[in-house]
C-alpha cells in the first residue's frame, strides 16, 4: 500500500500509545486497529498488522514476569500447547473471514474488548477474594485447558481484552496469589500472539511497512510506559481507552 508522509505519523504515533497504554493499563489494540483502518488498510490486514507488529512489545513484558512462573512447570506444559494451538485457531479462523463480514463484526468486537478493558480491575478483586476464600486447597489445572483454548482462539482473532479472559479463567480453576496467577496469565497471551504473528507472517497479509513502522511505535511506548507506570493511574488511562473505543465502535455502527 501507498502511504503519505501523515498516514507513517499517525501509524507510528497509534503504536507508540499502543505500547505505552499495554505497558500501564492493557488494551492498546483499541487505539493501533481502528488508525490502521483509518489510514485505509483492509480491516482483515489491519488485524493482522496489528498483531504481527505488536508482538516485540508483549515481549518486554513477559520476560519482566518469568521470576512469577518458577514452579509452574506443569501449569506451562499443559498451557501453553494448548494456547499455541488456540492461536492458530483464531488465526486461520479470521483469515477464513470475508472482508465484509470481518468489517460488520468489528464495532462488536470492539465494544467486546472495551467491557472487558472496562471490568480489568473487577476481574483481579474478584481472583484475589476467591484466592483468599479458598486457602489454597488443591486444583487440577487440566479443567483449565478448555476455558484458555476458547480464550485462545478469540485471541488469535482479535485479541484485544485476551488478557482479562485467561486472567478470569485461571482465576476460577486454579488457587494461587495473584502475582503467580498474572505471570501464568501473561505467558498464555504471550503464546497465543506469537502463534497467531508467525501465521499471519505467512498469509501474505501483512502491511509490512506499517508494522515496520509499528513495532519501533511500540517498543519506544513500552519503554515510555514503564518509566510513567507510577505516575499515571492505569484506571485513569483504562477509563479514556475504554471511552475511545466505544467512540469508535459507534462511528463504525452509524457508518
Amino acid at each position: 500500500m501507498d502511504f503519505s508522509i501523515t498516514n507513517f505519523i499517525l501509524i507510528g504515533l497509534a503504536a507508540v500509545a499502543a505500547g505505552l497504554i499495554n505497558a500501564i493499563a492493557g488494551g492498546g489494540t483499541l487505539i493501533s486497529f481502528p488508525v490502521l483502518v483509518a489510514v485505509g488498510v483492509p480491516p482483515v490486514a489491519a488485524n493482522v498488522t496489528n498483531t504481527v507488529a505488536l508482538v516485540p512489545g508483549y515481549l518486554g513484558a513477559t520476560f519482566a514476569q518469568l521470576k512469577d512462573l518458577s514452579g509452574q512447570g506443569r501449569r506451562l506444559r499443559l498451557l501453553i500447547p494448548v494456547s499455541v494451538l488456540g492461536g492458530l485457531g483464531g488465526g486461520l479462523l479470521l483469515l477464513n473471514t470475508s472482508e465484509k463480514l470481518f468489517n460488520d463484526l468489528v464495532p462488536y468486537l470492539i465494544l467486546l474488548a472495551a467491557g472487558l478493558l472496562a471490568v480489568q480491575d473487577i476481574v483481579r478483586k474478584w481472583v484475589t477474594r476467591r484466592i483468599e476464600a479458598s486457602g489454597g486447597s488443591a486444583t487440577n489445572e487440566v479443567w483449565a485447558i478448555g476455558p484458555v483454548f476458547l480464550a485462545a482462539i478469540y485471541g488469535g482473532y482479535f485479541g484485544a481484552g485476551l488478557s482479562v479472559i485467561v486472567l478470569a479463567v485461571l482465576g476460577l480453576v486454579i488457587d494461587d496469589t495473584l502475582t503467580r496467577l498474572n505471570g501464568l496469565k501473561q505467558i498464555i497471551a504471550f503464546s497465543v500472539n506469537v502463534a497467531a504473528a508467525i501465521f499471519f507472517v505467512f498469509s501474505g497479509q501483512v502491511v509490512w511497512m506499517a508494522a515496520a513502522v509499528m513495532a519501533v511505535g511500540a517498543i519506544l511506548g513500552g519503554v515510555l510506559g514503564g518509566k510513567l507506570a507510577g505516575r499515571i493511574k492505569p484506571q485513569v488511562l483504562r477509563a479514556v481507552v475504554v471511552t475511545i473505543a466505544v467512540i469508535v465502535a459507534i462511528i463504525y455502527l452509524v457508518r
